[in-house]
Protein backbone atom coordinates (compact mmCIF):
# COMPACT_ATOMS: atom_id res chain seq x y z
CA UNK A 1 0.00 0.00 0.00
CA UNK A 2 1.28 3.17 -1.02
CA UNK A 3 0.11 6.58 0.74
CA UNK A 4 0.60 10.19 0.31
CA UNK A 5 -0.43 13.36 2.20
CA UNK A 6 -3.06 15.92 0.28
CA UNK A 7 -2.61 19.62 1.24
CA UNK A 8 -5.14 19.86 4.26
CA UNK A 9 -2.52 17.41 6.09
CA UNK A 10 -4.87 14.43 5.26
CA UNK A 11 -2.84 11.14 4.65
CA UNK A 12 -4.49 9.12 2.47
CA UNK A 13 -3.60 4.73 1.87
CA UNK A 14 -3.94 4.13 -1.74
CA UNK A 15 -4.63 0.63 -1.51
CA UNK A 16 -6.41 -1.45 -5.25
CA UNK A 17 -7.28 -4.46 -4.75
CA UNK A 18 -10.52 -5.77 -6.94
CA UNK A 19 -13.41 -4.19 -4.70
CA UNK A 20 -11.51 -1.03 -5.37
CA UNK A 21 -10.95 -1.69 -9.30
CA UNK A 22 -14.92 -2.28 -9.50
CA UNK A 23 -15.67 1.17 -7.41
CA UNK A 24 -13.08 3.41 -9.99
CA UNK A 25 -15.04 1.08 -12.77
CA UNK A 26 -18.33 1.72 -11.59
CA UNK A 27 -17.85 5.59 -10.34
CA UNK A 28 -15.26 7.13 -12.98
CA UNK A 29 -15.90 4.81 -16.37
CA UNK A 30 -11.89 4.16 -15.54
CA UNK A 31 -11.01 0.12 -15.91
CA UNK A 32 -7.69 0.09 -14.19
CA UNK A 33 -7.08 -3.43 -16.25
CA UNK A 34 -6.78 -1.65 -19.13
CA UNK A 35 -3.48 -0.76 -18.00
CA UNK A 36 -1.81 -3.90 -19.11
CA UNK A 37 -3.11 -4.23 -22.47
CA UNK A 38 -3.24 -0.77 -23.61
CA UNK A 39 0.51 0.45 -24.39
CA UNK A 40 0.97 2.42 -21.53
CA UNK A 41 -2.11 4.69 -22.81
CA UNK A 42 -4.29 4.58 -19.91
CA UNK A 43 -0.76 5.23 -17.25
CA UNK A 44 -0.24 8.28 -19.27
CA UNK A 45 -3.43 9.68 -19.27
CA UNK A 46 -4.20 9.17 -15.70
CA UNK A 47 -0.65 10.59 -15.20
CA UNK A 48 -1.23 13.39 -17.47
CA UNK A 49 -5.03 14.68 -16.03
CA UNK A 50 -5.03 15.95 -12.55
CA UNK A 51 -8.86 15.69 -12.62
CA UNK A 52 -8.82 12.32 -13.87
CA UNK A 53 -6.22 11.23 -11.35
CA UNK A 54 -7.90 12.41 -8.54
CA UNK A 55 -11.24 10.99 -9.45
CA UNK A 56 -9.81 7.88 -9.86
CA UNK A 57 -7.84 8.16 -6.28
CA UNK A 58 -10.69 9.69 -4.20
CA UNK A 59 -12.56 6.63 -6.03
CA UNK A 60 -10.32 4.14 -4.58
CA UNK A 61 -10.05 6.13 -1.28
CA UNK A 62 -13.32 6.38 -0.75
CA UNK A 63 -14.06 4.16 2.28
CA UNK A 64 -11.93 6.39 4.12
CA UNK A 65 -13.53 9.61 2.90
CA UNK A 66 -16.71 8.31 4.23
CA UNK A 67 -15.23 7.38 7.23
CA UNK A 68 -13.52 11.25 7.48
CA UNK A 69 -16.75 12.66 6.31
CA UNK A 70 -15.03 14.07 3.47
CA UNK A 71 -16.57 14.72 0.36
CA UNK A 72 -15.48 14.95 -3.26
CA UNK A 73 -15.15 18.17 -3.47
CA UNK A 74 -13.53 18.55 -0.28
CA UNK A 75 -10.89 15.71 -1.70
CA UNK A 76 -10.42 17.77 -5.10
CA UNK A 77 -9.90 20.89 -3.27
CA UNK A 78 -7.38 19.42 -1.30
CA UNK A 79 -5.44 18.46 -4.68
CA UNK A 80 -3.04 20.71 -6.09
CA UNK A 81 0.50 20.95 -6.50
CA UNK A 82 2.85 18.37 -5.12
CA UNK A 83 0.05 16.20 -3.62
CA UNK A 84 -1.04 15.51 -7.28
CA UNK A 85 2.59 14.46 -7.82
CA UNK A 86 2.25 12.21 -4.75
CA UNK A 87 -0.62 10.90 -5.51
CA UNK A 88 0.11 10.06 -9.09
CA UNK A 89 3.42 8.21 -8.20
CA UNK A 90 1.35 6.43 -5.33
CA UNK A 91 -2.11 4.93 -7.62
CA UNK A 92 0.52 4.46 -10.20
CA UNK A 93 3.18 1.83 -8.38
CA UNK A 94 0.32 0.34 -6.86
CA UNK A 95 -1.15 -0.85 -9.80
CA UNK A 96 1.20 -2.08 -10.97
CA UNK A 97 1.86 -4.20 -7.09
CA UNK A 98 -1.74 -5.26 -8.18
CA UNK A 99 -0.85 -7.68 -11.43
CA UNK A 100 1.26 -11.40 -10.87
CA UNK A 101 4.19 -11.23 -11.28
CA UNK A 102 4.67 -11.24 -15.25
CA UNK A 103 2.28 -8.41 -15.69
CA UNK A 104 3.81 -6.45 -12.93
CA UNK A 105 7.26 -6.37 -14.69
CA UNK A 106 5.77 -5.03 -18.04
CA UNK A 107 4.06 -2.60 -16.09
CA UNK A 108 7.04 -1.59 -14.00
CA UNK A 109 9.27 -1.08 -16.92
CA UNK A 110 6.36 0.33 -19.26
CA UNK A 111 6.32 2.88 -15.73
CA UNK A 112 9.85 3.03 -15.73
CA UNK A 113 9.99 4.38 -19.17
CA UNK A 114 7.25 6.97 -18.83
CA UNK A 115 9.44 8.58 -15.75
CA UNK A 116 12.27 8.49 -17.87
CA UNK A 117 10.38 10.14 -21.22
CA UNK A 118 8.76 12.57 -18.86
CA UNK A 119 12.16 13.90 -17.31
CA UNK A 120 14.03 14.06 -21.11
CA UNK A 121 10.74 16.46 -22.08
CA UNK A 122 11.23 18.60 -18.96
CA UNK A 123 15.16 18.76 -19.69
CA UNK A 124 14.65 20.01 -23.23
CA UNK A 125 11.83 22.57 -22.37
CA UNK A 126 14.14 24.10 -20.10
CA UNK A 127 16.90 23.88 -22.65
CA UNK A 128 14.29 25.66 -25.18
CA UNK A 129 13.42 28.12 -22.20
CA UNK A 130 16.78 29.38 -21.67
CA UNK A 131 18.29 29.60 -25.03
CA UNK A 132 18.67 32.73 -26.25
CA UNK A 133 17.73 31.76 -29.99
CA UNK A 134 14.29 31.42 -28.26
CA UNK A 135 13.87 34.50 -27.01
CA UNK A 136 15.59 35.90 -30.31
CA UNK A 137 13.17 34.43 -32.13
CA UNK A 138 9.82 35.49 -30.15
CA UNK A 139 11.45 39.12 -30.15
CA UNK A 140 11.06 38.89 -34.11
CA UNK A 141 7.75 37.66 -34.19
CA UNK A 142 6.82 40.40 -31.93
CA UNK A 143 8.84 43.00 -33.92
CA UNK A 144 6.99 41.49 -37.18
CA UNK A 145 3.56 42.19 -35.63
CA UNK A 146 4.44 45.83 -34.75
CA UNK A 147 6.24 46.98 -37.42
CA UNK A 148 4.34 48.39 -40.07
CA UNK A 149 3.92 46.01 -42.94
CA UNK A 150 4.71 43.12 -40.61
CA UNK A 151 2.93 39.74 -41.83
CA UNK A 152 -0.11 39.95 -39.03
CA UNK A 153 -2.23 42.76 -39.64
CA UNK A 154 -2.40 46.15 -41.23
CA UNK A 155 -0.11 48.91 -41.46
CA UNK A 156 -2.32 51.16 -40.21
CA UNK A 157 -3.25 49.00 -37.45
CA UNK A 158 0.99 48.45 -36.88
CA UNK A 159 1.37 51.95 -36.43
CA UNK A 160 -1.66 52.86 -33.85
CA UNK A 161 0.20 50.00 -31.95
CA UNK A 162 3.61 51.29 -32.23
CA UNK A 163 1.95 54.93 -31.27
CA UNK A 164 0.33 52.96 -28.26
CA UNK A 165 -3.22 53.49 -29.46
Amino acid sequence: MKTFTDNAGRTWTVALNVTALKRVKSLCGVDLMDAVNDGGKLLERIASDPVLLCDVIFAVCKDQADAKEITDQNFGGAMAGDPIEAATTALLEELVDFFPKLKREVLRRALQKMRVYEEKFLKAAHLKLDDPRTDAAVDRAIESILTPGGSSGSAQESQALTRGR
